[in-house]
């Protein structure tokens, strides 16, 4: 089960602030939305948020976020030093406001999604994502990802596959949370670290070793 570094009541606020700093950044400053993306891990303001600093969490407006990531990566705009309102809600808000969602509700780093995920792609997805279901956001991004994977893929993927089952019935048989499961099989957690009833269940379900459920590498 996915461990969140703080409470799902501060959540909305959360995502609000970092819809209105991405906003503020590309809208009111014209930065690439990639760009500040790329500065808002390079400052650690997203490590920061991701363990629940009560200054990014609770202490600070959207354009109060955004300016901490200029100020630490050292960057100047004029527009910057303008008042910037805006009372639609853009692509570049939603993209802010379900990625930090997804960050929350998945435990993955914004570095790691970063890594699978190009920014610009995320605002892409909001024709038709915006109207739906946060939980379906989620669901695509984790497909998603699990394509870009699927060359190496992840033993465990491969195991399921051969015995014929969905995530869903291995979660069942294994009781192994099903959100946790699936980001094991696309690699976004790393099986190595999962507690060994975890990987023995699993095994047990698939009918094969406790190893051949674990990346290993042999060569090493």
């Amino acid at each position: 089960m996915t461990t969140h570094a703080y409470d799902k009541f501060l959540l909305p606020g959360v995502m609000n602030n970092l819809g209105f700093a991405v906003d503020f950044a590309v809208n009111g400053c014209a930065v690439p939305a990639d760009s500040f993306y790329d500065f808002f891990i390079a400052s650690k303001v997203a490590k920061e948020m991701e363990a629940g600093s009560p200054v990014f969490i609770c202490g600070s407006s959207g354009t109060e976020l955004a300016l901490a990531v200029f100020d630490r990566v050292g960057f100047k705009s004029d527009a910057a030093e303008k008042e910037f309102i805006r009372f639609d809600r853009t692509p570049e808000y939603w993209a802010g406001w379900i990625l930090a969602y997804y960050q929350w509700s998945s435990g993955i780093s914004f570095s790691k999604i970063r890594d699978y995920i190009p920014f610009h792609d995320i605002i892409n997805m909001y024709y038709p994502l915006h109207e739906a279901p946060k939980e379906k956001f989620s669901d695509v991004m984790n497909e998603l990802i699990l394509r870009k994977n699927q060359e190496r893929g992840t033993n465990l993927h491969r195991l399921r596959k051969v015995a014929g089952l969905t995530q869903k019935e291995l979660a069942e048989l294994s009781g192994v949370n099903l959100r946790t499961l699936q980001q094991y099989e696309i690699g976004l957690k790393d099986i190595n670290h999962a507690s060994g009833s975890s990987i023995n269940a699993l095994a047990l379900a698939l009918h094969c070793n406790f190893y051949d459920v674990m990346e290993l590498d042999l060569k090493k």
